[in-house]
């Protein structure tokens, strides 16, 4: 897998709004928001799209939610977020480096979130 833009991101070759970070993902600010609040969140480790992530990743994969929660928790949207993962290109995948949407920050129904 060549580098992702996301992996450029985390080796800061690239510019991004990081808004968390730990020692196993970061989480940034979407450049083309869905929502009020509309962040990612990737996990240092490039698994290309969820169903290609191993057993070995297991715990990598609920830290992703748990890193959701805080992010969540730390700038006050922990009442009401949408957690988002998109698994291919047929369900809007247009990085595959997995990443998590958290999205926050207005009500929502299906026909507003425009993925």
């Amino acid at each position: 897998m060549t580098d992702s833009i996301f992996l450029k991101i985390i080796n800061r070759e690239l510019p991004a709004d990081i808004v968390y970070e730990d020692e196993h993902c970061i989480a940034i600010r979407d450049i083309a928001p869905k929502a009020p609040v509309h962040l990612l969140v990737i996990p240092r480790k490039a698994i290309p799209r969820l169903c290609d992530a191993t057993a070995e990743d297991r715990e990598l994969l609920g830290h992703l939610l748990f890193a959701a929660g805080e992010v969540a928790r730390r700038i006050g949207v922990q009442d009401a977020f949408r957690l988002i993962v998109n698994n291919g290109s047929g369900a809007g995948q247009t990085v595959f480096h997995l990443h998590l949407h958290l999205l926050a920050g207005k009500n929502f129904s299906e026909s507003q979130l425009g993925f």
